[in-house]
């Protein structure tokens, strides 16, 4: 078995891939895209630089001084 991804172009090739489903030769299945694009979004988060304990300690320190003040 092998997995593809098709970006349909034409409406008929739609319906040819839905006659081949018809004939059992093929499934087609949305969710794999969905999945595959959770992946690559999760990647890229993935990659962004997370915030030292030392610059969460800072915003956390300046969130409260903004909120007492504030009273």
């Amino acid at each position: 078995m092998e997995i593809l991804n098709v970006e349909i172009l034409n409406p008929k090739a739609k319906k040819l891939l839905m006659n081949l489903m018809d004939m059992k030769l093929i499934k087609v299945s949305k969710s794999e895209f969905k999945r595959d694009k959770f992946f690559e979004l999760l990647k890229d988060l993935r990659k962004e630089e997370s915030p030292s304990l030392e610059d969460i300690q800072k915003e956390v320190k300046a969130v409260r001084k903004q909120m007492n003040d504030g009273e």
